[in-house]
């Protein structure tokens, strides 16, 4: 499957319903999704391999991961509501993919690869830490989004505990008006997507 193929099918999954701002629950955007996991592909990190979306959303990587031919495809999050829009998805891009509702620290499915996009920390400092944690035990290379100003220390972070961590790309993240607070239609970030190995 070509990117933009790859794109394209992740444009048709729906979204999560009423998203929680606690969760930090922003969409992770079809085109960024489709590039890491493409790029992940091309690294050989995917094809064959057992794949985990940590703090899955409505499913987006596993689905990516699946579509690019992972061995195996599992997603896991802690909203109820997410995982049943996540199962829908996979049904609806024609995908075997697991998702199950489960607290991060929690999560024991070990992979060949992780893809993420932990919280970052926006409504409760440190969000992103518990993910990063699981992430490196369960596996030995993860693809992680962060804002782009905390890539450094997300970097050291990583390092601190033994793993290589390198900035793959920087991308602007549009994050749509979604919750009451935001006085703004739309705010652009900086995203990082971080490979720790």
């Amino acid at each position: 499957m070509k990117k933009k193929d790859l794109a394209i099918a992740l444009e048709l999954l729906e979204p999560v319903p009423e998203p929680d701002a606690s969760l930090e629950q922003y969409p992770t955007p079809a085109a960024i999704a489709a590039d890491v996991v493409f790029e992940a592909y091309r690294r050989g990190d995917v094809e064959g391999m057992k794949v985990v979306d940590l703090g899955c959303g409505n499913g987006i990587f596993a689905i990516a991961a699946a579509l690019m031919g992972a061995g195996a495809s599992f997603g896991f999050d802690i909203s109820e509501k997410a995982v049943r829009i996540s199962r829908e998805n996979a049904v609806s891009a024609g995908v075997a993919a697991s998702f199950s509702v489960s607290d991060v620290k929690d999560v024991e499915e070990g992979a060949d690869t992780v893809f993420m996009n932990p919280p970052f920390g926006c409504q409760s400092r440190n969000a992103d830490r518990p993910f990063l944690d699981k992430a490196m035990e369960l596996s030995e290379c993860v693809y992680s989004l962060h804002k782009a100003e905390t890539a450094d220390f997300v970097t050291g972070y990583c390092e601190k505990r033994g793993m290589n961590a390198s900035l793959c790309k920087v991308y602007k993240y549009d994050i749509p008006h979604t919750f009451e607070f935001h006085r703004e239609t739309k705010r652009s970030i900086e995203i990082a997507v971080v490979n720790i190995r």
